[in-house]
């Protein structure tokens, strides 16, 4: 089986899940309504170039357990200064190489390493190659989608 085929594997074993655990009896999420299946929810672009597609969120989740997006760091972004989150913040390098500051400390992320931000860790993502990084980054809890939005640009994922 091909590369391809086993991370699409493991994400739609991914995806069952967290259906399965959203429609649990009990949990608060049970009865919103979630996409078992999706492209993404919206688009979120910044002047700088940085691109979030929001893939999974509490509007198409149906609780506010997770937060996912595809990010793209444009080639040449070097932010002076960091920023915090409130939650757990998890990249997964898929193209590109990243400067990974964390709390001061530099991190270089190639394909397939993941780099972690815990809440109240100030990070600093640095494109340390010649080609934007794209990346899966996973926000737990979620709403941090939200919290950023405000900062952005949206259309929806269908103009994609």
């Amino acid at each position: 089986m091909d590369w391809h085929s086993r991370i699409s594997r493991s994400f739609a074993s991914l995806t069952v899940g967290m259906a399965l655990c959203v429609a649990c009896p009990g949990h608060a999420a049970a009865q919103d309504p979630y996409a078992m299946v999706t492209r993404g929810t919206r688009i979120l672009e910044h002047g700088t170039g940085l691109r979030i597609k929001v893939l999974v969120e509490a509007a198409n989740l149906g609780g506010a357990e997770v937060d996912i997006g595809e990010i793209t760091f444009p080639a040449g972004s070097a932010p002076t200064s960091g920023h915090v989150h409130a939650a757990i913040e998890i990249f997964y390098i898929l193209s590109g190489q990243l400067d990974h500051i964390v709390n001061g400390e530099s991190h270089l992320l190639d394909p397939g390493m993941v780099g972690i931000v815990r809440p109240g860790d100030e990070v600093i993502h640095r494109v340390a190659s010649d080609h934007p990084v794209k990346a899966l980054v996973i926000w737990a809890p979620g709403g941090e989608v939200e919290r950023i939005a405000r900062f952005f640009q949206q259309r929806p994922i269908d103009k994609d």
